[in-house]
């Protein structure tokens, strides 16, 4: 094998250059023009990639082949030509989705949406509740419904310090994505963390929304014991367009064992005589909130 070819991993794309990390350090690179005629339904290149590069003497480096990923968190959109697949991160091994218990009040609907988006694409989802020093039993009700479905869920404060040591090791050696709205109290939690770590990727968002006509910066954010985050603020925006709504209750787990025991196998679990989930959600058994999520969810009522 040519001794300047190394492989790499994408940790920051601005404008057509791209930072690859390596066992020999950070090189910038920019994409192989052959590999740019392979666009087509999707971005060929992503942040989390991982990539086979040719060193070049000034010590920058072409990008030569793209290894195909393991896991990806799309966002998908139809366009003139067609549906586009923008990768907004390659090989995640985890979603991080961070909600505040108080100021805001927690939109649980957009994490349901959030959710639903991991359980398609197959990444283990993480739900922060920051900010637990305000919560309402109320609201940490609300939140304790999340782990009997196989979401975890670390109740955290950047105040307090409660649940940081738990949020850091779940963090260690791992990529992951983290989403949320705006002042959950992201850019604290991750101080938290790790000194100064919300500080950078608030830099990087401020310039990126800045200059939002003209440039674009992903980046990923190491941490010091292993492992990376990228935030990822464009996740507000993911659509279920691309999920048939009649598919929609297969995308919540205590909704799906039930959907075979309805009296009608086109049941829209919605005033329908013998429906199980209908049934459920007057037991008890299946939260209120969730059941008004999936029906939200399923008739555009959002």
């Amino acid at each position: 094998m040519d001794e300047k070819m190394v492989w790499g991993w994408i940790t920051r794309l601005l404008s057509g250059f791209y930072s690859v990390q390596t066992e020999q350090g950070t090189v910038v690179c920019q994409l192989r023009g052959r590999l740019k005629k392979h666009r087509s339904a999707g971005d060929i290149i992503a942040l989390g990639d991982h990539v086979r590069i040719q060193l070049q003497n000034d010590g920058t480096g072409s990008i030569e082949e793209i290894a195909p990923r393991q896991t990806a968190l799309v966002r998908s959109a139809p366009t003139a030509r067609g549906v586009y697949r923008q990768v907004l991160l390659a090989n995640p091994d985890q979603a991080v989705f961070v909600f505040a218990c108080a100021q805001p009040e927690p939109h649980l609907r957009m994490l349901d949406r959030f959710l639903i988006v991991a359980e398609q694409q197959g990444i283990p989802p993480l739900v922060v509740a920051n900010k637990i020093d305000l919560a309402t039993p109320e609201v940490i009700k609300k939140f304790e419904t999340y782990p009997p479905l196989g979401y975890p869920v670390i109740f955290t404060s950047a105040r307090t310090g409660q649940g940081i040591d738990e949020l850091r090791e779940r963090l260690v050696g791992k990529l992951s994505a983290l989403a949320g709205p705006s002042g959950v109290g992201k850019s604290s939690l991750l101080n938290a963390v790790q000194p100064e770590l919300g500080l950078a990727v608030r830099e990087v968002s401020q310039a990126t929304e800045k200059g939002r006509h003209t440039t674009v910066i992903r980046q990923l954010f190491p941490l010091d014991a292993g492992g990376y985050v990228a935030d990822l603020p464009g996740m507000r925006m993911l659509s279920l367009w691309d999920i048939q709504p009649e598919e929609l209750d297969g995308y919540f787990p205590e909704l799906r064992g039930l959907v075979q025991e309805c009296l009608y196998n086109d049941c829209n679990h919605q005033n329908v005589p013998g429906c199980a989930v209908i049934e459920a959600v007057n037991r008890g058994t299946v939260s209120h909130e969730r059941y008004e999520s999936y029906l939200r969810l399923r008739f555009g009522e959002e």
